[in-house]
């Protein structure tokens, strides 16, 4: 009876955490038109063409977010293929999708025009931004996974932006 009381415990413990690893599904039209809506807007505003949505990217962006809630770690994936990378993280159903592109979007406050990596005020982080707008990026998906405390968001684009040497748009 003990060891099935232990191997239960473990069994419902280890189905439990598992269970808490959600993903958005990569079909949900509200989350599609949420991401495209955000990054498109910027897009707009410098004049160059819409991100389409890729259902490829969005698969690839959630297999990682899966990891990264998996593993509570937070860093970018060496597994890329010509294809950019945002990431996000944060405390567990604390934040709208708005909430977290906006801690990308928000680098635009420190955007300077010019060559890339050299397009930022005082050497603030805008190569979040700048993958957003990359002139020569069309695609991206993107995918969410917690792991009940944190909150994981990997945006993946094709092709990649963020070309050192290369003016963003």
């Amino acid at each position: 009876m003990k060891k099935y009381f232990v191997f239960s415990f473990l069994f419902f413990a280890f189905t439990s955490l598992h269970s808490q690893n959600l993903k958005v599904n990569q079909s949900d039209s509200n989350f599609i038109k949420a991401i495209l809506t955000e990054h498109n807007f910027y897009r707009k505003q410098i004049q160059v063409a819409s991100l389409q949505w890729s259902d490829i990217l969005s698969k690839e962006a959630e297999q990682y977010a899966l990891q990264l809630a998996k593993t509570n770690t937070f860093k970018h994936s060496t597994n890329r293929n010509n294809e950019g990378e945002n990431l996000w993280m944060g405390t567990a159903n604390a934040y709208t999708i708005k909430d977290m592109l906006g801690s990308w979007t928000e680098e635009a406050k420190d955007f300077v025009y010019n060559i890339f990596p050299n397009c930022s005020k005082n050497g603030n982080v805008v190569g979040h931004f700048t993958q957003i707008v990359w002139r020569t990026t069309t695609q991206v998906g993107c995918a969410i996974a917690t792991n009940g405390n944190n909150d994981y968001l990997v945006c993946r684009y094709f092709p990649a932006g963020n070309w050192i040497g290369e003016k963003p748009y």
